[in-house]
């Protein structure tokens, strides 16, 4: 995994994000994987950009979430750009949905456990704070403080 500087050519978002951090500088991460050393490894060449470090990027997908996650370190921006999506985040134990459909976004508060789920094919564009992030198995409609326990910190 490395960061790139100054990307000619066009980036593929569903296999290169794109880190955005200090300095308003945008870094495609070559070689990025969703594996925990690959994420540890990307946190350690983004840390100096502390919260404000973004990393951009495309998922495509079809059913469930697997996991719930939250974003400590600050909002998470979601942009719906094709199919359908429901945002589902826990508000004090209670589900708060929001369905987006293409050109359509919201905004997950910092520190608020969500998924994202895809009803049919779908593509999504996020744009989200990395330090620090929480996952849980999705087990449980909601996910409770006590419920499990914090997985890897991932960007």
């Amino acid at each position: 995994m490395r960061l790139i500087d100054h990307e000619p050519d066009a980036i593929d978002l569903r296999t290169t994000p794109v880190h955005l951090g200090l300095g308003s500088r945008a870094k495609p991460v070559e070689g990025f994987a969703w594996d925990p050393e690959v994420l540890r490894a990307y946190s350690a060449a983004v840390a100096a950009d502390g919260a404000e470090g973004r990393m951009v990027t495309l998922f495509d997908g079809d059913g469930l979430d697997d996991h719930w996650e939250r974003h400590p370190a600050g909002d998470e921006l979601v942009v719906c750009l094709s199919g359908s999506v429901t945002v589902t985040r826990d508000r004090d134990g209670v589900p708060d949905r929001v369905v987006l459909g293409p050109g359509e976004a919201t905004v997950n508060p910092a520190g608020t456990w969500h998924a994202v789920d895809m009803a049919g094919p779908a593509s999504i564009l996020t744009i989200t704070p990395g330090l620090g992030t929480d996952h849980r198995p999705r087990t449980e409609t909601l996910p409770s403080e006590n419920a499990g326990t914090s997985g890897p910190p991932t960007p």
